[in-house]
């Protein structure tokens, strides 16, 4: 998928201007450019940004667009893009939600410098990037969002009392056993835990078995 492609296919779904347009254009170069120099993204899986990372990245608010009002929330959010690595997915959301503010926080200092070069060269002035562990931050969040980063039982304590809404995670595999333990350890409530497989919008293969887990506050 070119980014020709990754556009007409979100745009199905999500209204998007001409400025949001050239930005997502503007990802294929910028990450090439800087995966030379510093691996954020596998080597082998760089000519599948648009289908294995843009697209798994913007799910998050194709889901958004079901819940009917967390949409308008997130629009006007503080965003906490937990271990983000080379900027996913806090920088595909931050072109798409461009009146939130994504704080995008990584503790291996060379992965922060791309999500920072890849955001100042799309001038979103909606991104703070920071080289830290999450349990360092003083400032509070309405949602925190991570992809793939670690278990939610690990999760969930570095950011508990650090934000107000909720958790968006992006997951792969059987994680019936993974939500189960952190209900238990977190003592959550059956109705504060939603699940939803990006298969229900995405028919590559790719995502079969690929989820959202929300967990509200």
């Amino acid at each position: 998928m070119n980014a020709e492609e990754f556009i007409a296919l979100l745009r199905k779904d999500i209204p998007l201007t001409p400025v949001q347009q050239e930005r997502f254009r503007a990802l294929d170069g910028l990450y090439r450019e800087w995966n030379a120099r510093i691996n954020v993204i596998s080597r082998k899986d760089i000519d599948a940004l648009y289908d294995h990372h843009i697209l798994h990245s913007v799910a998050l608010a194709r889901y958004l667009q079901t819940t009917g009002g967390l949409w308008e929330q997130f629009a006007a959010a503080r965003v906490l893009d937990l271990g983000t690595g080379g900027g996913l997915p806090g920088i595909p959301l931050a072109i798409l939600f461009p009146e939130t503010r994504f704080t995008l926080c990584d503790s291996v200092g060379k992965k922060t410098l791309v999500a920072k070069a890849v955001a100042e060269a799309l001038d979103l002035d909606n991104v703070v990037v920071v080289n830290a562990r999450a349990e360092t931050l003083g400032e509070p969040f309405d949602f925190v969002v991570s992809r793939a980063v670690a278990s939610l039982s690990d999760l969930y304590p570095w950011v508990k009392g650090r934000f107000s809404r909720g958790i968006l995670c992006l997951k792969g595999g059987d994680v019936v056993e993974e939500i189960a333990e952190v209900m238990q350890r977190q003592r959550l409530s059956p109705g504060s835990v939603h699940t939803w497989p990006l298969s229900s919008w995405l028919s590559d293969p790719y995502y079969e078995g690929k989820w959202v887990i929300h967990l509200e506050k």
